[in-house]
């Protein structure tokens, strides 16, 4: 049994930043692994035949994501034994487990007294409650329980505050009948979200990770730009980038890239404040770039009941603004150091590496094809998942047979999916490509080396339970804030208190907000800050006459910026403990270089086409761009200090000035903006070529 013991390590140092994970072995390793794969399996059954209703799929969710939350995290971080797991802990984990069954046994008789909840409703409904929360305290720390328990306590006792922000007052029976017995509390959206569309897109990234995609992804970075002007940092922000199409934890995607790219960058001259900050600047942006976007854009989409495709049409151009902004920045860090890339001859072919690799990609072609052509995401990410297998298992058994095998492996599995995708043959599903699996499946078993494939393959699933964990306990949780809002509209209150200052100043709110969402970040996961930003400022910015689709990327991108932001920023922390830096200095960096990440989003307020919101013309579209990448190019210039030389304080100023001036949005702005990038890039290049020697 040699080869589970690579289970604890993968992705040990990825929880890290939610708390100590135990490394486990003999029996209870076996435990963790059977519970892992019951969950994984449970949510494929889910999202390939829709079994059980809505509420029962919500809490067999929550029930496995507690089971494996306290096998895994112990109570308290310092002096637990990280070999074995209590017997408290077994016993909370079972017991969680057999409690989520309650609505599954007790679905009608809740339905007949909704509102009026038993006895026993209550004692199963508490004890939900009690351990969400101290779930999310081992794996996510304090802040987010404690903003919780407020809004737990405000639900309470809320009745006794000023009246400004009091409610009438809710007996305890209503308020766990609102937060565990039914849809509008703990198995509310975001946990229906979690049960369905994130843990599948989760396990499609797990899965293109075992696959090889990281191996590939680097490979294309290092080869077109490894030898380029500081191409050790290029190479950083291209398969961060890259990586963050599939990845849906900016501070995982920091500790799968980071480990290649970080010390890579320092070997090239790059200081370790630097290399950390490219690194976690590069993997957060992951969080915005389609199509997984942090399990967001599934939130989003449910929430404003809009077509995925939409919610992916207005992040792509900001997406892709940050990333041009962390690569200009490196490239000028570069140019004021004198960093040169890596040799040619040390860089590996990126047109071989696609020729030999190209057939990964298909999945996730398959996936943003099916997204952007009606396809619901649950089908779409089970039809993704099923094809990473088919090629998965396919390869494996190609190798074993002949060098063509794997072609006309390859070719069935494609024409199994067109037909899938055909929709006139919608009703098979599927099930050709679950039928395809089962044959390549038996045929591992038979062929020499198949069952490492094998291996492989359950090792995805169970990496694929535990990475849903953060994400999924976080949407239980939040939960809470989301019930209790419904329940005394509360929200409102602060959205009024949002629109008495839009009254003076649009400006102001919305710096307000952006406040509210940075804040709110410090300890907070992006998709509960998402959540709770969401339900309070976004409608009062919409009531502000901004979009709503606007209003919620607005809130979303803040949400991202806070994980760089010091005092507590994630990213930069799992940066910096591999660059071994400052994570303050690592953070301040970060925010230097994410500079696109805070102006973007009010550029976007005041010039809805750059979401390309509101049937914008291509010239609209084009304007606003084009101000954007100007506005970029000063902003780099000024905050590193150096162009095509270096620039002195005047010419920083006069830059920064100029980027200012074509982000604000007041009349004549723009044209004095143009008028002054005009004349510093004048005043720069004469200065320049007078300094040039002859």
């Amino acid at each position: 049994m040699g080869d589970h013991s690579v289970a604890p390590d993968h992705g040990q140092e990825e929880f890290s930043e939610h708390g100590v994970q135990r490394r486990l072995g003999g029996t209870s390793l076996h435990v963790l692994t059977g519970v892992a794969l019951a969950f994984s399996t449970y949510q494929l059954i889910v999202a390939a035949f829709h079994p059980l209703s809505s509420l029962i799929t919500r809490s067999l969710h929550v029930g496995f994501l507690l089971a494996l939350t306290f096998i895994l995290f112990p109570a308290f971080r310092h002096g637990a034994r990280l070999s074995r797991v209590s017997p408290g802990d077994w016993l909370l984990a079972a017991g969680c487990f057999v409690l989520s069954t309650y609505h599954w046994v007790y679905e009608a008789d809740l339905i007949q007294r909704s509102g009026d909840p038993s006895f026993a409703d209550l004692a199963v409904g508490t004890a939900l409650v009690v351990f969400v929360f101290e779930a999310s305290r081992r794996i996510l720390g304090l802040a987010l329980p404690i903003v919780c328990g407020l809004f737990l306590l405000y639900g309470l006792f809320g009745q006794y505050l000023p009246s400004a922000i009091a409610h009438r007052g809710y007996g305890f029976d209503q308020l766990i009948n609102q937060l565990a017995l039914g849809t509008e509390g703990i198995f509310g959206i975001p946990t229906l979200v979690s049960a369905t569309y994130i843990f599948l897109f989760i396990l499609f990234g797990a899965f293109l990770e075992h696959a090889g995609m990281i191996r590939l992804f680097n490979s294309i970075a290092l080869g077109f730009v490894g030898h380029s002007q500081g191409g050790p940092a290029k190479v950083a922000v291209v398969s961060s980038g890259l990586m963050g199409t599939i990845s849906g934890s900016g501070v995982a995607n920091v500790l799968t890239t980071g480990q290649f790219t970080i010390p890579l960058m320092k070997r090239f001259g790059y200081s370790g404040v630097f290399a950390g900050a490219v690194e976690a600047t590069s993997s957060m942006g992951g969080q915005i770039m389609p199509p997984v976007m942090g399990a967001v854009a599934f939130i989003m989409a449910e929430n404003l009941n809009l077509p995925y495709a939409e919610i992916v049409k207005a992040a792509a151009i900001p997406a892709i603004l940050y990333y041009l902004t962390a690569f200009w920045m490196v490239h000028l860090e570069a140019g004021k150091k004198g960093l040169t890339g890596l040799p040619k001859d040390e860089c590996p072919n990126p047109w071989r590496a696609m020729r030999d690799d190209w057939h990964l990609v298909l999945p996730l072609a398959v996936l943003v094809w099916m997204l952007f052509n009606g396809f619901t995401p649950m089908f779409a990410g089970m039809t993704g998942l099923a094809l990473t297998a088919v090629l998965i298992l396919g390869a494996a058994v190609a190798a074993r047979v002949s060098a063509s095998a794997f072609r006309y492996v390859f070719w069935l599995a494609l024409g199994l999916a067109a037909a899938v995708l055909v929709r006139q043959m919608e009703q098979w599903g599927i099930v050709p490509l679950l039928l395809l699996i089962g044959a390549l499946v038996g045929l591992s078993f038979v062929l020499k080396g198949g069952r490492r494939t094998l291996h492989t393959m359950k090792m995805g699933l169970v990496d694929g339970a535990r990475q849903a964990l953060p994400v999924g306990v976080a949407c239980a949780v939040v939960g809470v804030i989301i019930g209790v809002l419904t329940l005394t509209g509360a929200a409102s209150t602060f959205a009024g208190f949002i629109l008495s200052v839009g009254e003076a100043s649009v400006f102001l709110s919305l710096l307000l907000t952006m406040l509210v969402c940075l804040v709110l970040g410090m300890g907070i996961p992006t998709i509960p800050n998402y959540i709770i930003t969401s339900s309070i400022a976004a409608p009062a910015l919409f009531k502000l006459g901004v979009p709503l689709i606007v209003s919620h990327m607005f809130v979303f991108y803040f949400g991202i910026m806070a994980d760089l932001t010091p005092p507590v920023a994630l990213a930069a922390f799992a940066a910096a403990s591999i660059s071994k830096e400052s994570p303050m200095k690592t953070g301040l960096k970060a925010v230097q270089i994410a500079i696109a990440g805070f102006v973007v989003p009010f550029m976007a307020i005041y010039d809805n086409a750059l979401m390309l919101q509101g049937d914008p013309t291509w010239l609209a579209v084009a304007y606003i761009v084009g101000k954007a990448v100007v506005a970029i190019v000063l902003w780099g210039a000024a905050a590193i200090g150096h162009l095509r030389a270096p620039l002195n304080v005047a010419e920083r100023l006069f830059a920064a000035a100029a980027a200012f001036m074509l982000v604000a949005a007041i009349p004549l702005t723009d044209e004095i903006g143009f008028a002054m990038s005009a004349a510093f890039a004048l005043w720069h290049g004469l200065r320049t070529r007078r300094a040039a020697p002859a």
